[in-house]
């Protein structure tokens, strides 16, 4: 088969945590589009059917709703790739909150801890369960879903911005830990238009964008496609990098 006509995940499973809508809805289209099937998660069970039954069959498409930071959870994900598809090649870790707005010195330490659990200590944990359900005898490939507060100081959102500075180190240290037969990457995106991210851009979103090369902010086909490149074997000597997806806002300096 030519290279134009390839499916890139034929035959591949995924798992994509926090895939009811947003960002991780579009991953998961995308893998699915590209001859993929995939595992979604996140909290609310009804918004989850409904996204997987937009996605695709369920010969494609399985759904499992929980708490992303829960054990248990992610056990009952990883199952349900295995049992149902027979396989399991990605992980996309994509789940994220942030509770909390303001100076980090004056943030709740309850919400950073929560913060922190979330979008650092869970990823690790998806990455443990994969692994050893999976990746140590199969290989496969990890894409944290991070973001360039992560990558410069972001007023207002630093609690979460030093989480997402954490998640890419973490995806640094798996890189180096799971080579040769996983490969571990990360995407930092700037503000996409999510319900996750209304509050940075509703109302005022023309001068949001002002700083931006591109002219416009993110939507979440263009990280979904940066994610499905990383998965593939398009990506097969790239790994423990964070692929910045910005429009070029980090090129002005801001965040």
């Amino acid at each position: 088969m030519s290279l134009a006509g390839r499916l890139r995940h034929d035959g591949r499973v995924a798992i994509v945590t926090g895939a009811s809508r947003g960002i991780g809805y579009a991953i998961a289209e995308r893998i699915v589009a590209e001859g993929g099937k995939v595992v979604i998660t996140a909290r609310k069970a009804e918004a989850l059917a409904e996204a997987a039954g937009q996605l695709g069959t369920p010969e494609q498409v399985r759904w499992v709703a929980g708490n992303a930071s829960d054990s248990a959870h992610q056990d009952e994900v990883v199952a349900t790739a295995l049992e149902a598809f027979g396989g399991l090649d990605y992980l996309v870790n994509n789940t994220g909150i942030n509770p909390a707005y303001g100076r980090m010195v004056d943030i709740d330490l309850e919400a950073a801890s929560k913060i922190f659990d979330t979008n650092v200590v869970a990823a690790i944990g998806w990455a443990q369960k994969v692994y050893r359900a999976s990746f140590e005898a199969n290989g496969g490939a990890i894409v944290n879903i991070a973001s360039v507060a992560g990558l410069l100081p972001a007023p207002s959102i630093g609690t979460y911005g030093a989480s997402k500075a954490a998640l890419i180190h973490v995806t640094k240290e798996l890189a180096v830990e799971l080579g040769p037969t996983v490969r571990v990457n990360a995407v930092a995106p700037a503000v996409v238009k999510t319900r996750f991210a209304g509050a940075l851009y509703e109302g005022r979103e023309e001068e949001v964008a002002r700083p931006y090369p591109l002219k416009r902010l993110g939507e979440p086909e263009d990280i979904g496609s940066v994610v499905s490149f990383l998965l593939s074997a398009d990506a097969a000597w790239v790994t423990g990098q964070t692929l910045t997806v910005d429009g070029g806002l980090l090129l002005t300096g801001g965040v």
